[in-house]
């Protein structure tokens, strides 16, 4: 079977996902509250740092970590240090993306900067970016000094490709460019959701496992299908909103994000609605109407701009788990494996 062939995706095993899930985001909750400062500023900093951990989340990415770890043969304790690492980067990103979008709300509760203040919430996002590190400090002494250091690298190379591609997503809406096409959104979506959320975990995991021995440059293959896939999923899911999914319904319309079905409308769309969507799309926020909202939604429906996501998602999908047959078949079978092979089926079905 060839690449252009993909292992057709299994039954999805949402019990098997949730059970993992909850399992290791536990394990990542409970050393993450060891790491956080405590002391004064408490109300002005240390309180804030803490304020979108304790509000919960999937935490996809560290029990990513720790699934990959163990698949390849290292204990828990080996890599909950970097897990934990992995997941205050993101927290932090949360907090200055948050801002940078103008939004009210996150994971069922006001922003940070709603609920703060701006100027408090973006110091808060900076000491949380620094505080990331902190735990890589301890893989010295569990990993070594080499492996330590590269799992350092691995952090800081996944801190730039990340800031490249906000720096995409964000010059885009500044522009109000008209002329992206769905590579140009894929390869956005490969710096600033896929690095973090699945190549990075994956390669940190594998390094943990199978140090010199580790899959490298096909987990960036497999990362990048996987984290595409839920990535428009949750583009899809932005337009459903409701209390489970956490965020504003809608929310990426209202911030002018230049998603895969915007693209796709902006693309097929006759040219007065094309004209409509692009007037609204260089609005400022706080002038987007909503009965505007409403109507650019009902454009998406009507050009087949969901619809084509799905389907861009669901090839991604395949792709990647037969990527995961390429790197992970030889290993013997646990837990750990069928658990990171359901969350590619998972990430693109996903309901919330």
């Amino acid at each position: 079977m060839g690449a252009a062939d993909p292992v057709p995706p299994p039954d999805l095993d949402d019990a098997l996902v949730r059970e993992v899930l909850e399992e290791y985001g536990e394990l990542t909750r409970r050393h993450l509250r060891d790491v956080l400062p405590r002391g004064d500023p408490a109300s002005y900093l240390y309180d804030l740092l803490g304020e979108y951990p304790k509000r919960g989340g999937k935490l996809m990415r560290p029990s990513l970590c720790l699934a990959t770890a163990r698949a390849f043969g290292a204990s828990p304790e080996k890599a909950i240090a970097s897990a934990v690492s992995i997941e205050l980067l993101h927290n932090a990103l949360l907090i200055h993306d948050d801002i940078e979008d103008a939004s009210d709300e996150r994971r069922g509760s006001p922003t940070l900067h709603a609920q703060y203040g701006m100027p408090l919430a973006l110091n808060a996002g900076d000491a949380l970016s620094l505080l990331c590190l902190r735990p890589l400090k301890s893989n010295y002494t569990t990993l070594g000094p080499s492996l330590a250091l590269r799992i350092f690298e691995e952090t800081e190379r996944t801190a730039w490709e990340t800031a490249e591609g906000q720096a995409l997503e964000l010059g885009w809406r500044r522009d109000n460019r008209a002329d992206l096409d769905d590579e140009d959104y894929l390869v956005m979506v490969l710096k600033k959701t896929c690095w973090l959320a699945t190549i990075h975990p994956m390669r940190v995991g594998a390094l943990i496992g199978a140090r010199h021995a580790a899959p490298l440059d096909p987990l960036i293959r497999l990362g990048f299908f996987f984290g595409a896939a839920f990535q428009i999923q949750d583009d899809l899911l932005n337009l459903q909103g409701g209390a489970a999914y956490g965020k504003e319904t809608n929310g990426d319309l209202l911030e002018g994000k230049r998603t895969l079905m915007v693209i796709h409308a902006l693309r097929e769309a006759q040219a007065e609605p094309r004209r409509r969507l692009l007037r609204y799309l260089g609005l400022p926020r706080p002038e987007r109407e909503d009965h505007e909202t409403e109507w650019i939604s009902s454009l998406l429906t009507r050009t087949g701009s969901l619809e084509h996501a799905r389907q861009v998602a669901k090839g991604l999908a395949g792709a990647a788990l037969y990527e995961f047959e390429q790197i992970f078949g030889h290993l013997d079978d646990s837990r750990d494996l069928r658990f990171i092979r359901a969350m590619i089926t998972w990430a693109q079905s996903r309901a919330h």
